[in-house]
C-alpha cells in the first residue's frame, strides 16, 4: 500500500514536471545482459527471505527458528559468493552484539521505567485521562496517534514501543471500534493486531519526522555537498503526508490490514 503511494507520488509529479525526473544519461545505462547478471547475483539472497517467510507462515518454526535458519542461509549464500571469510564472520558477529546490546539496554531501561510508572499508579492515570477526553473511540486512537507522531520526532521507535503500549493497548482493546463512516469495524479480538499495525505505520513517519528523523540523516550522508539538510527536511514533508494517508486508510479500511492474516488462519485453521 504504502510502496505504491509512494510510487503513483512520485510518477505524477515527474509527469506534471518532468524535470525531476530526468533520463539516465547514456554512460550510466547498463545493458541488458548485464542487468540480467546483476538479477542474477539476487535470485540467492530472495530465496533466503523466502524460505524465512515460509517457514513462519506454515507453522513449521517459530520466528526465533526461522531467524537461526536465516543465519544458516546467510552463511551459505556468502560462500556461494564466496565471501565467507574469518574477517567477514568477525565483522558481522561485532555488529550483531553492538546491536544486541543495543536494543537490550532500551529494553531494560524502558522496561525499568514502565515498571515505576506503573507502581506509582501512572497507566492508571493516563488511562482515565484519555477516557475522560469523551472522545468516541476513533477520537481517541486519533489522539494516540498524534501522541505517537510527536514522540517519533525526538525518540527511537523502540523505546516509544516499549513506553506506549503497555498503556495505549489496554485502553483500546477496552474500545469497541463499530467502523468509520458506516464502514465494516474491527472486531474486539482482532483490536491487538489493528492496533499493532497501525502503530508500525505510525512509526515509519518518525523515520522521516525532522528533527531527528533516521532517514533523513541516511539521506543527507549520500547526498550530494549542495543538498543542505533543511532542503531535506522540506521535501520530506510530502512523504510524510503520504505516510499519513496510508496510515488513514489501514485505519478507516482496516480489512487492508486484516485480509491476509485472517486468510493465513482460515488455512491452517
Amino acid at each position: 500500500l504504502l510502496s505504491g503511494i509512494y510510487i503513483g507520488y512520485v510518477t505524477l509529479r515527474c509527469y506534471v514536471n518532468p524535470k525531476l525526473g530526468p533520463a539516465l544519461p547514456a554512460e550510466e545505462r547498463v545493458s541488458f545482459r548485464e542487468k540480467l547478471r546483476l538479477l542474477r547475483n539476487t535470485i540467492t539472497p530472495v530465496l533466503v527471505i523466502l524460505l524465512v517467510l515460509g517457514i513462519i507462515f506454515f507453522g513449521i518454526a517459530t520466528p526465533v527458528e526461522a531467524a537461526g535458519v536465516g543465519t544458516f542461509g546467510a552463511l551459505v549464500v556468502a560462500a556461494l559468493h564466496r565471501r565467507l571469510t574469518w574477517v567477514a564472520l568477525y565483522d558481522a558477529s561485532l555488529a550483531t552484539l553492538k546491536a544486541t546490546a543495543m536494543v537490550m539496554w532500551i529494553f531494560f531501561g524502558a522496561t525499568m521505567f514502565v515498571g515505576f510508572f506503573i507502581v506509582k499508579g501512572g497507566q492508571t492515570f493516563v488511562s482515565d485521562l484519555i477516557l475522560a477526553t469523551g472522545l468516541p473511540p476513533y477520537g481517541i486512537l486519533f489522539l494516540m496517534m498524534v501522541v505517537l507522531f510527536i514522540l517519533g520526532m525526538f525518540l527511537d521507535w523502540v523505546g516509544i514501543l516499549l513506553l506506549t503500549v503497555p498503556i495505549f493497548l489496554p485502553i483500546m482493546k477496552s474500545l469497541s471500534f463499530a467502523g468509520a463512516f458506516g464502514l465494516p469495524g474491527v472486531a474486539s479480538g482482532d483490536v491487538g493486531l489493528w492496533y499493532g499495525v497501525i502503530f508500525m505505520v505510525n512509526m515509519q513517519m518518525a523515520f522521516l519526522s525532522p528533527p531527528f528523523g533516521y532517514s533523513l540523516f541516511y539521506l543527507k550522508s549520500v547526498a550530494p555537498p549542495q543538498i543542505s539538510m533543511a532542503m531535506i527536511f522540506r521535501s520530506a514533508i510530502p512523504f510524510i503526508g503520504l505516510q499519513a494517508l496510508g496510515l488513514t486508510l489501514c485505519i478507516v479500511f482496516p480489512a487492508i490490514i486484516l485480509w491476509l492474516p485472517k486468510l493465513l488462519y482460515a488455512a491452517h485453521g
